[in-house]
């Protein structure tokens, strides 16, 4: 299989680093111009400049903001006023005690987590839709379907995507816009893996230790028995954005190793 999205303008949130980065480069070692967004603008050049070592001929475009505000998504909109591939990656997570979590950290996950996505597919699926053709993704997560004790605050918002992405997919039923929800398991980000390192750091073991003690303890029904990497689940993204995954919507996509104790 070969995938063309020549002639595709694709936005990817919070792609300076981790799963997004990775999803911005492999969208565009597939042929579409990238818009590459994050909070700062030194963020956004190195991103860029990194996607350009490994696609030399990649046709990238930055924005930088807080796209977990309503300036931030206006400021997007009014640079890339059209896109045909919408990839909402952007997203914080923390671990914190379900009675440690104030009102102020639920308002700022929802706002990040949940919002974000929606106030960009609010814009950007009506240009599709009318063009007769477009992809949208939220990057969920299967923290969605098996809530984690340990950030519970995390684990709703990301059940919340999977109702928004279902949702929006019957609002835009026969239009040719597909809308997806990719759920990916423990991954080697930059966010987790920074996470590990300082607990590596904190006990004086190796990193690669922490993860496995992660995945036995915390993930002890994952089947790869690892995590899994940034390309691994930028994959999966890419073959939704495709033409060949025309008849993939409504759909909540694992890439999660097997964590998930489902059969469907």
């Amino acid at each position: 299989m070969r995938i063309d999205l020549h002639g595709k303008t694709a936005i990817v949130t919070g792609s300076t680093a981790g799963i997004g980065l990775a999803i911005a480069s492999s969208l565009a070692h597939a042929g579409a111009h990238v818009v590459v967004t994050g909070r700062t603008q030194a963020r956004v050049d190195t991103a860029i400049a990194t996607i350009k070592q490994d696609v030399p001929n990649a046709k990238l475009f930055g924005v930088s903001g807080d796209l977990g505000t309503h300036e931030g998504a206006q400021q997007l909109i009014s640079e890339v006023p059209d896109a045909d591939i919408l990839v909402n990656n952007l997203g914080i997570f923390e671990p914190k005690a379900f009675f440690d979590i104030p009102d102020d950290d639920w308002l700022r996950f929802f706002e990040v987590n949940v919002l974000s996505g929606i106030r960009l597919a609010r814009h950007y699926a009506q240009g599709m839709a009318k063009r007769g053709w477009g992809r949208i993704q939220f990057i969920s997560s299967e923290s969605g379907v098996q809530i984690p004790a340990e950030m519970v605050h995390y684990g709703t918002t990301k059940t919340a995507q999977l109702a928004v992405s279902r949702g929006l997919a019957e609002t835009l039923a026969g239009t040719g816009v597909t809308v997806n929800a990719i759920l990916p398991g423990p991954t080697r980000s930059e966010g987790v893996g920074d996470f590990f390192g300082k607990i590596a750091a904190e006990k004086g073991i190796a990193q690669e230790e922490v993860e496995r003690d992660f995945i036995a303890t915390h993930r002890p029904t994952s089947l790869i028995k690892r995590l899994a990497t940034v390309e691994e689940v930028a994959n999966l993204s890419t073959y939704l954005a495709s033409e060949q995954a025309s008849a993939t919507t409504g759909a909540a996509v694992r890439v999660d190793g097997g964590v998930v104790r489902s059969i469907v």
